[in-house]
Parts: structure tokens; C-alpha cells; sequence
């Protein structure tokens, strides 16, 4: 479907009256899609003010900005009114200094990172690195989520010793990666130990039953992030919707007050939860199974859907 004039107009006004704007799924608080993800931790790492633009709430702005931007993939970032690239661009621009450059910001040159390997961790890489070839290699995101794979070393790799064996770090993650150790659980129930002191603190997952004590108790706020449609069709009791209006009562909240967040199943929350924790929120919980859990344990008059 080739772009409308409505689009393409809708598509500018964003642009023109944003210093930064990321056309992606989803939001910055619950992205839909992992490269989506990707960009907006990395956004976020910088510190700077920027809007999202979620494409699958209008299909013709999912579609136009491809042709807007003559680009094939979402998400697309815009600064100063400038089409920077996708999520893979972006993400090399953050980690040699190209995308602090396009927004006045000072950049670090990042220096290797030191990691420790286990023996049992060394052993596993081992096994793995037999059949896969290559490498060992690390990343990690702005949210700290880890990816251990094999292959060749890309240009800006650092390559760093540990117990006897090499392990690949991108530029990007090296400041995130220093300190770590990384050990290895065999067996059923196993599978990799991360120890990362750079590591922020977690969102603590809960059950509807501390859930009910908790909010029974008080102290404590609930934020529902689930659809307009989905909340009418149920609610639970003194939940806030996460709307324009819920945004502003969370963002007016002491930062040490305790916050949870609740969608369907516990999903879409989690995702809300781990950005208000960026945002420096102390005590941040998600609640495991949402609203369906609570309909089959707490109160049964709350309909399933």
C-alpha cells in the first residue's frame, strides 16, 4: 500500500517536534519485539529525552514508514529531524561513539573487560565450541540480557583470557561484562551461573496471594498495563490504569515506594516493571499470572477472558 499524504504528514509532524523519535513495536515501557527492545535499552542508556512511536497501533504508519524512510525493518530511529538506521546500526553507532557524537555527548572508549571463567564453565564452552566452531562469545544489552554464542571474531571484538580459554566481548557490552564471573550447573535443572556486579537489582516476581496481603496490608500500588478494551472486561479493585493519566501518578510516586505491576498473564508487566526499575524505582514486582490468577484464586467475580 503506498504511503498517503495522511501518513506521510502524520509520519513529519512526529519527526519535526521530536529531537528524538523511535518508530517501534510496542512502547518504551512494554516493547513487542526484541530489536525493538534493543533500541530503546540502548536509548535509555544515554540518558537523553526521546519519544516512541508504537507502529502497531496504526497499520498505515507501520507500512509508511518503510516507504517514509525508503528502510525495509522496525525500528527506525530519527534525531534532528536526521534517519539515523535500525536496531543493528544503532547499536554499532552506541558502541564506537557515533550515536553520542550525534547528540553532543561525551564517549568513553571502553577498554577490555575482565571475566572470570570457571572450570566447569571452561569445560561446557569446550564441549559446545566442538561442535559449533569458533569462538565463545558474550553479550550483553542495556537491560542486561545475555547472549553466550560461537563464532568469529567481528572487527572492535575484544578478546579476553580467562582459565586458559578465549572469550569474544562486543564493544558494547565490555563495561557491562566487567567483574563477571561465569560458571556452569550440568545436569538436569543446570545450564549457566551469571555473577554481575554491574547488574542492577531485579524485578521480584509475585503471587496473587501475596499480591492480596500486600495490597490489604497497604503501602503498596498497583498499576495495570493491560488495554482500555482488556479493563473492561476486568479489573481488579484499586488498580491504576498505566494510561497518560497513570504515567503521571507513577512518575509523581517517592522512588522508594513500592510499585507492582499486573497485564493478563504477567508478561506485558514484567516488561513495564524492568523499565521503571531503570527508572530508578527501588522496589518493583511483577505479578506472576495477572489478572486470570487472580480470577481463579482471589475473586472469581472478576471475569476471564
Amino acid at each position: 500500500m503506498p504511503l498517503s499524504a495522511d501518513a506521510r504528514s502524520k509520519i513529519q509532524k512526529v519527526i519535526d517536534h521530536n529531537r528524538i523519535v523511535l518508530f517501534m513495536k510496542g512502547n518504551r515501557s512494554q516493547p513487542q519485539c526484541g530489536f525493538s527492545a534493543r533500541a530503546v535499552g540502548i536509548l535509555l542508556d544515554l540518558g537523553e529525552a526521546f519519544e516512541t512511536v508504537d507502529v502497531l497501533r496504526d497499520p498505515e504508519i507501520r507500512s509508511g514508514i518503510k516507504d517514509f524512510s525508503e528502510w525495509p525493518t522496525i525500528p527506525q530511529l530519527y534525531i534532528d529531524q536526521e534517519f539515523v538506521g535500525g536496531s543493528d546500526i544503532v547499536t554499532q553507532m552506541a558502541s564506537n561513539g557515533e550515536l553520542h557524537k550525534m547528540l553532543g555527548l561525551s564517549y568513553a572508549e571502553p577498554t577490555a573487560p575482565a571475566i572470570t571463567l570457571t572450570d566447569a564453565m571452561v569445560s561446557a564452552l569446550k564441549e559446545y565450541s566442538a561442535s559449533s566452531g569458533g569462538f565463545p562469545r558474550l553479550e550483553i544489552s542495556p537491560r542486561f540480557e545475555y547472549g553466550i554464542g560461537f563464532g568469529p571474531k567481528v572487527d572492535g571484538d575484544f578478546s579476553v583470557e580467562s582459565n586458559g580459554m578465549t572469550i569474544l566481548v562486543d564493544r558494547g557490552s565490555a563495561k557491562r561484562a566487567d567483574g563477571m564471573t561465569l560458571d556452569y550447573q550440568p545436569g538436569s535443572g543446570g545450564g549457566v551461573i551469571i555473577d554481575n556486579p554491574n547488574e542492577p537489582p531485579g524485578v521480584e516476581q509475585i503471587d496473587v496471594f501475596q499480591l492480596k496481603e500486600m495490597m490489604t496490608a497497604g503501602g503498596i500500588t498497583l498499576f495495570d498495563v493491560r488495554t482500555p478494551q482488556e479493563r473492561e472486561t476486568a479489573i481488579i479493585a484499586d488498580a491504576i490504569a498505566l494510561d497518560r493519566s497513570g504515567m503521571e501518578k507513577l512518575a509523581a510516586l517517592d522512588r522508594s515506594a513500592p510499585v507492582a505491576f499486573h497485564c493478563h498473564h504477567g508478561v506485558r508487566s514484567q516488561q513495564a516493571a524492568e523499565y521503571y526499575l531503570s527508572q530508578g524505582f527501588k522496589t518493583v514486582y511483577n505479578v506472576s499470572g495477572g489478572i486470570d490468577a487472580w480470577s481463579l484464586n482471589i475473586d472469581s467475580g472478576v471475569a476471564r477472558y
